[in-house]
Protein backbone atom coordinates (compact mmCIF):
# COMPACT_ATOMS: atom_id res chain seq x y z
CA UNK A 1 0.00 0.00 0.00
CA UNK A 2 3.00 2.30 -0.45
CA UNK A 3 1.83 3.89 -3.66
CA UNK A 4 1.00 0.58 -5.36
CA UNK A 5 -2.39 0.16 -6.95
CA UNK A 6 -4.68 -1.66 -4.47
CA UNK A 7 -6.22 -4.95 -5.55
CA UNK A 8 -9.94 -5.13 -6.37
CA UNK A 9 -10.82 -6.66 -2.98
CA UNK A 10 -8.96 -3.97 -1.00
CA UNK A 11 -10.37 -1.22 -3.20
CA UNK A 12 -13.89 -2.50 -2.50
CA UNK A 13 -13.21 -2.56 1.25
CA UNK A 14 -11.81 0.97 1.25
CA UNK A 15 -14.71 2.28 -0.82
CA UNK A 16 -17.08 0.73 1.71
CA UNK A 17 -15.19 2.33 4.61
CA UNK A 18 -15.43 5.76 2.93
CA UNK A 19 -19.12 5.41 2.05
CA UNK A 20 -20.06 4.12 5.50
CA UNK A 21 -18.10 6.84 7.28
CA UNK A 22 -19.90 9.52 5.26
CA UNK A 23 -23.30 7.93 5.92
CA UNK A 24 -22.62 7.55 9.65
CA UNK A 25 -21.57 11.19 9.91
CA UNK A 26 -24.95 12.21 8.50
CA UNK A 27 -26.65 9.88 10.96
CA UNK A 28 -24.59 11.36 13.77
CA UNK A 29 -25.44 14.93 12.73
CA UNK A 30 -29.11 14.01 13.14
CA UNK A 31 -28.52 12.06 16.37
CA UNK A 32 -26.93 15.04 18.14
CA UNK A 33 -30.39 16.54 18.80
CA UNK A 34 -32.45 13.35 18.51
CA UNK A 35 -34.98 12.38 21.19
CA UNK A 36 -34.16 8.66 21.09
CA UNK A 37 -30.37 8.41 21.42
CA UNK A 38 -29.08 7.39 24.84
CA UNK A 39 -25.42 7.98 25.75
CA UNK A 40 -24.68 4.32 25.00
CA UNK A 41 -26.40 4.46 21.60
CA UNK A 42 -24.57 7.67 20.78
CA UNK A 43 -21.29 6.05 21.82
CA UNK A 44 -22.03 3.01 19.65
CA UNK A 45 -22.61 5.29 16.68
CA UNK A 46 -19.34 7.12 17.31
CA UNK A 47 -17.44 3.85 17.63
CA UNK A 48 -18.80 2.65 14.29
CA UNK A 49 -17.83 5.94 12.64
CA UNK A 50 -14.37 5.82 14.22
CA UNK A 51 -13.86 2.23 13.02
CA UNK A 52 -14.53 3.15 9.38
CA UNK A 53 -12.29 6.21 9.57
CA UNK A 54 -9.61 3.99 11.12
CA UNK A 55 -10.01 1.53 8.24
CA UNK A 56 -9.09 4.33 5.85
CA UNK A 57 -6.33 5.61 8.14
CA UNK A 58 -4.44 2.30 8.35
CA UNK A 59 -4.60 1.94 4.56
CA UNK A 60 -2.37 4.99 4.22
CA UNK A 61 -2.32 6.67 0.81
CA UNK A 62 -4.90 4.27 -0.61
CA UNK A 63 -7.35 5.16 2.15
CA UNK A 64 -6.73 8.86 1.62
CA UNK A 65 -7.40 8.61 -2.10
CA UNK A 66 -10.77 6.93 -1.48
CA UNK A 67 -11.71 9.62 1.03
CA UNK A 68 -10.55 12.38 -1.28
CA UNK A 69 -12.52 10.97 -4.22
CA UNK A 70 -15.75 11.28 -2.24
CA UNK A 71 -15.24 15.02 -1.82
CA UNK A 72 -16.26 15.39 -5.47
CA UNK A 73 -19.81 14.92 -4.14
CA UNK A 74 -19.34 18.27 -2.35
CA UNK A 75 -21.20 17.20 0.77
CA UNK A 76 -20.19 18.06 4.36
CA UNK A 77 -20.19 14.37 5.25
CA UNK A 78 -17.55 13.63 2.60
CA UNK A 79 -15.38 16.59 3.58
CA UNK A 80 -15.57 15.41 7.20
CA UNK A 81 -14.02 12.04 6.39
CA UNK A 82 -11.29 13.53 4.20
CA UNK A 83 -10.57 16.32 6.70
CA UNK A 84 -10.04 13.92 9.62
CA UNK A 85 -7.36 12.13 7.62
CA UNK A 86 -5.93 15.38 6.26
CA UNK A 87 -5.62 17.01 9.70
CA UNK A 88 -3.45 14.11 10.85
CA UNK A 89 -1.17 14.32 7.81
CA UNK A 90 1.90 16.52 8.15
CA UNK A 91 1.45 18.19 4.76
CA UNK A 92 -0.87 20.56 2.94
CA UNK A 93 -3.88 18.28 2.47
CA UNK A 94 -6.06 20.02 5.03
CA UNK A 95 -5.11 23.43 3.63
CA UNK A 96 -6.21 22.23 0.19
CA UNK A 97 -9.61 21.18 1.56
CA UNK A 98 -10.02 24.57 3.24
CA UNK A 99 -9.22 26.35 -0.03
CA UNK A 100 -11.90 24.34 -1.81
CA UNK A 101 -14.37 25.12 0.98
CA UNK A 102 -14.05 28.86 0.33
CA UNK A 103 -16.28 28.36 -2.70
CA UNK A 104 -18.40 25.63 -1.09
CA UNK A 105 -19.88 27.03 2.15
CA UNK A 106 -22.14 23.99 2.46
CA UNK A 107 -19.12 21.75 3.27
CA UNK A 108 -17.75 23.94 6.08
CA UNK A 109 -19.77 22.09 8.78
CA UNK A 110 -17.90 18.95 7.78
CA UNK A 111 -14.54 20.66 8.25
CA UNK A 112 -15.59 22.08 11.62
CA UNK A 113 -16.85 18.69 12.72
CA UNK A 114 -13.57 17.05 11.71
CA UNK A 115 -11.58 19.52 13.83
CA UNK A 116 -13.88 18.83 16.77
CA UNK A 117 -13.64 15.07 16.24
CA UNK A 118 -9.83 14.94 16.12
CA UNK A 119 -8.11 14.54 19.47
CA UNK A 120 -6.05 17.57 20.60
CA UNK A 121 -2.74 15.71 20.47
CA UNK A 122 -3.28 15.12 16.75
CA UNK A 123 -4.08 18.75 16.01
CA UNK A 124 -0.53 19.83 16.78
CA UNK A 125 -0.04 23.55 16.18
CA UNK A 126 -2.72 23.67 13.52
CA UNK A 127 -5.27 25.57 15.63
CA UNK A 128 -2.80 28.34 16.46
CA UNK A 129 -1.93 28.63 12.76
CA UNK A 130 -5.61 28.90 11.85
CA UNK A 131 -6.26 31.60 14.44
CA UNK A 132 -3.32 33.68 13.22
CA UNK A 133 -4.26 33.41 9.54
CA UNK A 134 -5.70 36.40 7.71
CA UNK A 135 -8.35 34.29 6.00
CA UNK A 136 -11.80 34.66 7.65
CA UNK A 137 -12.62 31.00 7.00
CA UNK A 138 -9.40 29.82 8.63
CA UNK A 139 -9.93 32.11 11.62
CA UNK A 140 -13.47 30.80 11.94
CA UNK A 141 -12.18 27.22 11.90
CA UNK A 142 -9.62 28.12 14.58
CA UNK A 143 -12.25 29.67 16.85
CA UNK A 144 -14.56 26.70 16.29
CA UNK A 145 -11.74 24.32 17.21
CA UNK A 146 -11.18 26.11 20.52
CA UNK A 147 -14.90 26.12 21.28
CA UNK A 148 -15.50 22.48 20.36
CA UNK A 149 -12.61 21.30 22.50
CA UNK A 150 -13.55 23.78 25.24
CA UNK A 151 -10.04 25.29 25.15
CA UNK A 152 -9.98 29.03 25.85
CA UNK A 153 -7.96 31.02 23.27
CA UNK A 154 -7.50 33.84 25.80
CA UNK A 155 -7.41 37.54 24.90
CA UNK A 156 -7.60 36.78 21.18
CA UNK A 157 -11.30 35.96 21.46
CA UNK A 158 -12.14 39.46 22.66
CA UNK A 159 -9.97 40.98 19.98
CA UNK A 160 -11.81 39.05 17.27
CA UNK A 161 -15.12 40.42 18.55
CA UNK A 162 -13.80 43.91 17.86
CA UNK A 163 -12.08 43.83 14.50
CA UNK A 164 -12.67 40.50 12.75
CA UNK A 165 -14.97 39.98 9.73
CA UNK A 166 -18.60 39.29 10.60
CA UNK A 167 -18.40 35.53 10.01
CA UNK A 168 -15.56 35.30 12.53
CA UNK A 169 -17.27 37.61 15.03
CA UNK A 170 -20.37 35.41 14.90
CA UNK A 171 -18.36 32.29 15.71
CA UNK A 172 -16.45 34.19 18.38
CA UNK A 173 -19.71 35.26 20.05
CA UNK A 174 -20.91 31.68 20.09
CA UNK A 175 -17.56 30.57 21.48
CA UNK A 176 -17.76 33.17 24.25
CA UNK A 177 -21.04 31.66 25.41
CA UNK A 178 -19.82 28.08 25.05
CA UNK A 179 -16.61 28.77 26.97
CA UNK A 180 -18.26 30.73 29.79
CA UNK A 181 -16.25 33.89 29.03
CA UNK A 182 -18.20 36.18 31.37
CA UNK A 183 -15.50 38.83 30.92
CA UNK A 184 -16.75 39.24 27.34
CA UNK A 185 -20.35 39.90 28.40
CA UNK A 186 -20.03 43.69 27.89
CA UNK A 187 -18.79 43.12 24.33
CA UNK A 188 -21.67 40.77 23.58
CA UNK A 189 -24.13 43.30 25.02
CA UNK A 190 -22.63 46.03 22.86
CA UNK A 191 -23.57 44.01 19.78
CA UNK A 192 -27.24 43.62 20.72
CA UNK A 193 -28.10 46.65 18.60
CA UNK A 194 -26.39 45.30 15.47
CA UNK A 195 -28.38 45.65 12.26
CA UNK A 196 -27.33 42.25 10.94
CA UNK A 197 -29.67 39.62 12.46
CA UNK A 198 -27.06 36.86 12.71
CA UNK A 199 -24.68 39.04 14.74
CA UNK A 200 -27.54 40.27 16.91
CA UNK A 201 -28.81 36.74 17.51
CA UNK A 202 -25.49 35.27 18.63
CA UNK A 203 -24.80 38.34 20.76
CA UNK A 204 -28.11 37.76 22.55
CA UNK A 205 -27.55 33.99 22.81
CA UNK A 206 -24.07 34.42 24.29
CA UNK A 207 -25.07 37.25 26.63
CA UNK A 208 -27.96 35.22 28.09
CA UNK A 209 -25.64 32.28 28.76
CA UNK A 210 -23.15 34.69 30.33
CA UNK A 211 -25.73 36.03 32.79
CA UNK A 212 -27.76 38.83 31.14
CA UNK A 213 -31.44 38.31 32.04
CA UNK A 214 -32.59 41.75 30.87
CA UNK A 215 -31.76 43.34 27.52
CA UNK A 216 -30.21 40.20 26.02
CA UNK A 217 -33.10 38.02 27.12
CA UNK A 218 -35.54 40.47 25.54
CA UNK A 219 -33.56 40.35 22.29
CA UNK A 220 -33.51 36.54 22.37
CA UNK A 221 -37.26 36.44 23.02
CA UNK A 222 -37.78 38.57 19.91
CA UNK A 223 -36.01 35.89 17.86
CA UNK A 224 -38.10 33.23 19.60
CA UNK A 225 -41.25 34.94 18.35
CA UNK A 226 -40.10 35.13 14.74
CA UNK A 227 -40.24 32.17 12.38
CA UNK A 228 -36.92 31.21 10.83
CA UNK A 229 -33.78 29.14 11.32
CA UNK A 230 -32.81 30.90 14.56
CA UNK A 231 -36.19 30.38 16.23
CA UNK A 232 -35.79 26.86 17.73
CA UNK A 233 -32.52 27.70 19.48
CA UNK A 234 -33.82 31.09 20.65
CA UNK A 235 -37.13 29.64 21.82
CA UNK A 236 -35.51 26.97 23.97
CA UNK A 237 -32.85 29.14 25.60
CA UNK A 238 -35.25 32.02 26.23
CA UNK A 239 -37.79 29.77 27.94
CA UNK A 240 -35.16 27.95 29.99
CA UNK A 241 -33.60 31.25 31.07
CA UNK A 242 -36.75 33.21 31.91
CA UNK A 243 -38.74 32.71 35.12
CA UNK A 244 -41.87 30.54 35.02
CA UNK A 245 -44.45 33.38 34.97
CA UNK A 246 -42.84 35.49 32.20
CA UNK A 247 -42.17 32.23 30.38
CA UNK A 248 -45.90 31.58 30.29
CA UNK A 249 -46.42 35.10 28.96
CA UNK A 250 -43.92 34.36 26.19
CA UNK A 251 -45.93 31.27 25.23
CA UNK A 252 -49.05 33.42 25.03
CA UNK A 253 -47.23 35.92 22.83
CA UNK A 254 -46.48 33.12 20.34
CA UNK A 255 -50.15 32.92 19.34
CA UNK A 256 -49.70 34.35 15.83
CA UNK A 257 -46.85 32.04 14.85
CA UNK A 258 -47.19 29.12 12.42
CA UNK A 259 -47.55 25.75 14.16
CA UNK A 260 -48.23 27.60 17.39
CA UNK A 261 -49.67 24.52 19.09
CA UNK A 262 -46.49 22.58 18.54
CA UNK A 263 -44.35 25.48 19.76
CA UNK A 264 -46.43 25.80 22.91
CA UNK A 265 -46.12 22.08 23.60
CA UNK A 266 -42.35 22.27 23.23
CA UNK A 267 -42.28 25.44 25.31
CA UNK A 268 -44.25 23.92 28.16
CA UNK A 269 -41.52 21.31 28.50
CA UNK A 270 -38.81 23.98 28.50
CA UNK A 271 -40.61 25.97 31.22
CA UNK A 272 -41.26 22.82 33.23
CA UNK A 273 -44.35 23.94 35.13
CA UNK A 274 -46.52 21.01 36.26
CA UNK A 275 -49.68 23.04 35.65
CA UNK A 276 -49.21 22.31 31.92
CA UNK A 277 -49.54 18.55 32.42
CA UNK A 278 -53.38 18.21 32.17
CA UNK A 279 -53.27 20.24 28.94
CA UNK A 280 -50.41 18.10 27.61
CA UNK A 281 -52.46 14.96 28.28
CA UNK A 282 -55.24 16.48 26.16
CA UNK A 283 -52.73 17.03 23.34
CA UNK A 284 -51.72 13.36 23.55
CA UNK A 285 -55.20 12.46 22.33
CA UNK A 286 -54.49 14.20 19.01
CA UNK A 287 -52.31 12.18 16.58
CA UNK A 288 -50.57 15.29 15.23
CA UNK A 289 -49.30 16.33 18.67
CA UNK A 290 -49.44 13.09 20.71
CA UNK A 291 -45.76 12.18 20.69
CA UNK A 292 -44.29 15.65 21.15
CA UNK A 293 -46.76 16.22 24.03
CA UNK A 294 -45.62 12.97 25.60
CA UNK A 295 -42.01 14.13 25.36
CA UNK A 296 -42.86 17.43 27.08
CA UNK A 297 -44.70 15.42 29.75
CA UNK A 298 -41.55 13.36 30.34
CA UNK A 299 -39.38 16.49 30.45
CA UNK A 300 -41.53 17.84 33.28
CA UNK A 301 -42.25 14.64 35.23
CA UNK A 302 -39.25 12.44 34.45
CA UNK A 303 -41.48 9.38 34.04
CA UNK A 304 -40.09 6.43 32.04
CA UNK A 305 -42.77 5.54 29.47
CA UNK A 306 -41.22 2.14 28.78
CA UNK A 307 -40.85 1.20 32.46
CA UNK A 308 -44.38 2.35 33.27
CA UNK A 309 -45.71 0.57 30.15
CA UNK A 310 -47.41 3.73 28.88
CA UNK A 311 -46.53 3.20 25.21
CA UNK A 312 -49.01 2.04 22.60
CA UNK A 313 -49.32 1.42 18.87
CA UNK A 314 -49.92 4.24 16.34
CA UNK A 315 -53.57 5.06 15.62
CA UNK A 316 -55.24 2.98 12.91
CA UNK A 317 -54.69 4.44 9.47
CA UNK A 318 -52.08 6.94 10.64
CA UNK A 319 -49.37 7.46 8.02
CA UNK A 320 -46.04 8.80 9.16
CA UNK A 321 -43.06 9.64 6.99
CA UNK A 322 -42.39 9.21 3.27
CA UNK A 323 -44.68 6.95 1.29
CA UNK A 324 -43.88 4.45 -1.46
CA UNK A 325 -45.19 6.91 -4.04
CA UNK A 326 -42.28 7.68 -6.43
CA UNK A 327 -43.85 11.08 -7.14
CA UNK A 328 -43.86 12.06 -3.46
CA UNK A 329 -41.66 15.13 -3.07
CA UNK A 330 -41.37 15.02 0.72
CA UNK A 331 -38.85 12.32 1.63
CA UNK A 332 -37.84 13.81 5.00
CA UNK A 333 -38.49 11.75 8.12
CA UNK A 334 -40.90 13.50 10.52
CA UNK A 335 -39.23 14.99 13.58
CA UNK A 336 -41.42 12.96 15.96
CA UNK A 337 -41.00 9.58 14.26
CA UNK A 338 -38.55 8.30 16.89
CA UNK A 339 -40.80 9.21 19.84
CA UNK A 340 -43.12 6.65 21.47
CA UNK A 341 -46.89 6.80 21.07
CA UNK A 342 -48.49 7.47 24.46
CA UNK A 343 -51.36 5.39 25.85
CA UNK A 344 -53.47 8.34 26.97
CA UNK A 345 -55.58 6.35 29.44
CA UNK A 346 -52.50 4.98 31.19
CA UNK A 347 -50.86 8.43 31.21
CA UNK A 348 -53.98 9.96 32.71
CA UNK A 349 -54.15 7.21 35.35
CA UNK A 350 -50.47 7.69 36.22
CA UNK A 351 -50.96 11.43 36.62
CA UNK A 352 -54.03 10.90 38.79
CA UNK A 353 -51.94 8.73 41.08
CA UNK A 354 -48.71 10.79 41.09
CA UNK A 355 -49.67 14.36 40.15
CA UNK A 356 -49.97 15.62 43.72
CA UNK A 357 -46.21 15.37 44.26
CA UNK A 358 -45.44 17.84 41.45
CA UNK A 359 -45.85 21.39 42.75
CA UNK A 360 -47.17 23.89 40.17
CA UNK A 361 -45.39 27.20 39.67
CA UNK A 362 -41.93 25.61 40.03
CA UNK A 363 -39.56 24.86 37.16
CA UNK A 364 -39.19 21.10 37.00
CA UNK A 365 -36.77 19.15 34.85
CA UNK A 366 -37.10 15.39 34.56
CA UNK A 367 -39.25 15.26 37.68
CA UNK A 368 -37.17 17.44 40.01
CA UNK A 369 -36.51 21.15 40.54
CA UNK A 370 -33.54 22.18 38.39
CA UNK A 371 -30.27 21.35 40.17
CA UNK A 372 -26.64 20.70 39.32
CA UNK A 373 -26.89 17.11 40.50
CA UNK A 374 -30.08 16.41 38.54
CA UNK A 375 -28.77 17.97 35.32
CA UNK A 376 -25.47 16.11 35.64
CA UNK A 377 -27.38 12.84 36.00
CA UNK A 378 -29.31 13.65 32.82
CA UNK A 379 -26.00 14.28 31.01
CA UNK A 380 -24.92 10.80 32.12
CA UNK A 381 -28.13 8.91 31.41
CA UNK A 382 -30.62 10.97 29.38
CA UNK A 383 -31.46 11.01 25.71
CA UNK A 384 -29.68 13.52 23.51
CA UNK A 385 -32.48 16.11 23.42
CA UNK A 386 -32.77 15.93 27.22
CA UNK A 387 -28.99 16.23 27.53
CA UNK A 388 -29.00 19.43 25.43
CA UNK A 389 -31.54 20.93 27.84
CA UNK A 390 -29.52 19.75 30.85
CA UNK A 391 -26.37 21.40 29.51
CA UNK A 392 -28.22 24.70 29.06
CA UNK A 393 -29.66 24.52 32.57
CA UNK A 394 -26.21 23.98 34.06
CA UNK A 395 -24.75 26.90 32.16
CA UNK A 396 -27.65 29.19 33.10
CA UNK A 397 -27.08 28.36 36.76
CA UNK A 398 -23.36 29.16 36.56
CA UNK A 399 -22.61 31.65 33.74
CA UNK A 400 -18.85 31.23 34.08
CA UNK A 401 -19.07 27.48 33.48
CA UNK A 402 -18.50 26.17 29.94
CA UNK A 403 -21.54 24.82 28.14
CA UNK A 404 -21.23 21.03 28.17
CA UNK A 405 -20.66 19.90 24.57
CA UNK A 406 -23.29 17.21 24.00
CA UNK A 407 -22.15 16.96 20.36
CA UNK A 408 -18.54 16.05 21.22
CA UNK A 409 -17.24 12.55 20.52
CA UNK A 410 -18.71 10.16 23.08
CA UNK A 411 -15.35 9.16 24.54
CA UNK A 412 -14.46 12.80 25.19
CA UNK A 413 -17.84 13.42 26.84
CA UNK A 414 -17.18 10.47 29.15
CA UNK A 415 -13.86 12.01 30.20
CA UNK A 416 -15.53 15.35 30.91
CA UNK A 417 -18.27 13.70 32.97
CA UNK A 418 -15.67 11.81 34.98
CA UNK A 419 -13.85 15.06 35.71
CA UNK A 420 -17.14 16.71 36.77
CA UNK A 421 -17.71 13.88 39.26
Amino acid sequence: MNGATPGPTLAHVLAEHADEASFLWLQRASAVHAPNYSPQQFADLDERLAAHVDGLRVAGEDGWQHALALTDNEGPEDFFVAAVLAIEAVDGRFDDLVERAKDLPEVVPGLISAIGWTEPDRLGGRVKTLLEDASPLRQKLGVAACALHRRDPGALLGQLLVDAPDSVRIRALRAAGELGRADLLPQAQALLGEVKPELRFWAAWAAVLLGDRAQALDALAAFALKSGPRQPRAFQLALQAVDVVPGHALLLDSGALPEVQRLRILGSGFIGDARYVPWLIEQMAQPATARIAAEAFVTITGVDFNLEQMETMPPDGFEDGPTDDPDEENVELPEDIALPWPDVDKVRAWWGKNGARFAPGVRLFMGQPVSVEGCTNVLREGFQRQRVAAALHLCLQEPRAPLFATSAPAWRQRRWLESMA
